[in-house]
Parts: C-alpha cells; structure tokens; sequence
C-alpha cells in the first residue's frame, strides 16, 4: 500500500507541477517541441481514462458496441446454436434465405437486409436458392 501511497502523494503532485502548461491560450502557440513531448503521455492517459469512463458508464454506447459484436441480436437466444436444415423437396421453386439476422421470418428473408445494410454500410443479401427445371 505504501508504494500506491507514495505515488498519489509526491509522484503525482510532482509530475503534474512539472507539466508545460501556459498561462494562457496565447501561451500554448509559444510552447517548444519538447514541452509539447513532455505533454502527450498526460493528454493520452486523460483520453483512455475519458474513453473507458464512457464505455464504461454510457449504457447507449454500451448497447451499440453490443448490437455491433452481435451477429445475431435476437433470433432463437434460447438455444445454444441456431441451426436450421431443410429438404430441397420441400421447397418451392425460389426460396430467399435471410443471412443478416433481422427477418422477422426468420429463416426466410423478409427484406430487413435493406435497412440494415443503409444503417450500417454492410452490403448482406440473402441467400437465394433455385429449383432446377428437369
């Protein structure tokens, strides 16, 4: 505990009052190449403290990282693999398959595709499946 103390009482302090930091917005145009060195580590540990502190307190961003990771935002979550076969007998002459996980007829294609892809700049379409004439 003692290092941990040592470093938030006279390291810190020390480092923070060594620090280029003008009086001024003037004086920040009057700083060397050096005094602008000497500040980044400080400018990058208060922007990944800011950048965790949103990721971490933010439950939008929390949200939209999620639904990003996500392939599958909410078809069959109750199973632990989603898996879907069907006979080629069984299906009509065309059959469009969803591949982006938004048909609310799952696992057929509804379309969804087209929202999703001019909300996120993917390209998905579904998977269309023809019988062969004989």
């Amino acid at each position: 505990m003692e290092p941990i103390s040592q470093l938030i009482r006279v390291s810190l302090p020390n480092y923070l009052s060594s620090l280029p930091i003008p009086d001024s917005i003037g004086g920040w145009f009057k700083l060397g190449v050096r005094d602008w060195a000497s500040l980044i580590p400080f400018g990058a540990a208060v922007a990944g403290l800011t950048y965790m502190s949103y990721r971490a307190f933010c439950p939008k961003a929390r949200e939209q990282i999620i639904k990003k990771i996500n392939v599958n935002p909410d078809i069959k979550k109750d199973v632990p693999k989603v898996v879907d076969s069907f006979d080629v007998e069984d299906i009509a002459e065309k059959a469009s398959f969803c591949r982006c996980w938004r048909s609310k007829k799952f696992p057929y294609c509804d379309g969804a595709h087209g929202a999703y892809n001019k909300e996120t700049g993917d390209n998905v379409g579904p998977l269309v499946i023809k019988r062969q004439s004989k």
